[in-house]
């Protein structure tokens, strides 16, 4: 495939891009119109005609595509992505040696070099996710490359483009042999039931692992733990085994009680012990309040983005009211777990949040720990927003 649309970048951020930034944004680039087909390789160059790199136009929501070199004698061709492919697994060599942890991400898109690409291992089993029909059209150069490298059980792909950037409803298997679902993985010993094969989710988010392990090891122990958002409760499940007092997981989907029951028995706890609630987050905030409820731990972790009948919430515009609405039902002395995979805010922003809902609820605490993603996934420095995951232990002390 050669070369076929050349875009001109804007002065204002030749700079930028010739720093290493892999984002074909649209304000960036004087000639968009000229892209037509998802897939065609682009060269980028400035005022002058002068190179500044390679890559494809994608169509996805953070942009238009994505810078893959910035050698212009480089072809992106199969030996391209099997070279980063390689290259990426090289670099969970430890994650592969690891007999507690079955599963995690081996390709995290920029991070490894491919923006719009990623592909989690799951006990043999490889996920592909395609995030725009432009990466999508590279996928017998991704196929033969993972055939090449590692022995897989089975292939399955989540088409996430259709359009409005959602994942496409389909038949997810690709190559080897179909798996037997649910498919029990691994993490730092505590068993998941994973589906490969039922929609875009799979049952737990890969990046959370460090978070998760550390509220069973340093902080569970005879606490009440309230998960929101809980999805099918997997911090639930790790409060739980790190011999939590008791757990109370509360989402709004009606499928996360069968399938938080699911995780629950699949590592031998007794989920009649615990309390698993379907309801809105926000009505339970205020149910807690009235029946004067209060936990040792609260694990805030919502979505950017998320809608109910009575509620829209946004990560960058109401994490404060969701923390003081945590503030108001958490013990003095208690915990609360605050966590955003939102990529519009930085950390600093988000401790930003986390003294104004103090403040406001007049009470003091300090920070005890910090996380971003793990080591599987990769960043890379030029892109900052890659670097989402931003997770705050949060100590709540005496009123002022």
């Amino acid at each position: 495939m050669k070369t076929e649309v050349v875009l001109k970048v804007k002065s204002t951020f030749v700079k930028k891009y010739k720093a290493g930034y892999p984002l074909i944004q649209k304000q960036s680039i004087n000639n968009l119109h000229e892209l037509k087909k998802e897939g065609v390789l682009v060269k980028l160059v400035d005022d002058h005609g002068s190179f500044i790199g390679k890559g494809y136009y994608g169509k996805q929501n953070k942009g238009y595509g994505w810078v893959l070199t910035q050698n212009e004698n480089e072809k992106i061709d199969p030996s391209f992505f099997e070279k980063k492919l390689k290259t990426a697994l090289n670099k969970r060599k430890a994650f592969f040696n690891d007999q507690e942890t079955t599963a995690f991400r081996i390709f995290n898109a920029e991070g490894d070099g491919v923006g719009g690409l990623t592909i989690d291992y799951f006990d043999g089993y490889y996920l592909i996710n395609w995030y725009s029909e432009g990466i999508y059209q590279f996928k017998e150069y991704v196929l033969d490359s993972l055939e090449k490298l590692v022995d897989y059980k089975g292939v399955y792909q989540k088409k996430r483009f259709n359009t409005d950037g959602q994942y496409i409803e389909e038949d997810d298997f690709v190559a080897g042999e179909r798996g037997q679902f649910p498919l029990i993985v691994k993490e730092n010993k505590v068993k998941f039931a994973v589906y490969l094969n039922e929609g875009a989710m799979v049952g737990f988010f890969l990046d959370q692992r460090e978070v998760r392990k550390t509220i069973r090891d340093h902080y569970a122990e005879g606490k009440t733990v309230l998960n929101t958002f809980s999805y099918t409760g997997a911090f639930s499940i790790f409060a739980a085994l790190g011999n939590a007092a008791k757990t109370t997981s509360v989402d709004l989907a009606n499928r996360s009680l069968a399938k938080t029951i699911e995780q629950f028995s699949v590592n031998g706890i007794d989920y009649e012990a615990q309390d698993i609630i379907v309801e809105d987050v926000f009505r339970y905030f205020k149910y807690a309040v009235k029946k004067k409820l209060s936990f040792d731990m609260v694990i805030l972790d919502p979505p950017s983005f998320a809608r109910s009948k009575k509620y829209t919430f946004s990560a960058s515009k109401d994490y404060k009211q969701l923390l003081k609405e945590a503030i108001s039902i958490t013990n003095e002395q208690g915990v609360i777990v605050a966590s955003t995979n939102c990529a519009t805010f930085d950390m600093q922003k988000f401790k930003g949040f986390i003294d104004a809902a103090f403040k406001e609820s007049n009470l003091q605490y300090n920070i005890l720990e910090e996380y971003s993603l793990p080591d599987d996934f990769r960043t890379m420095k030029q892109f900052k927003e890659g670097n989402y995951l931003k997770v705050a232990f949060i100590k709540v002390r005496s009123r002022r």
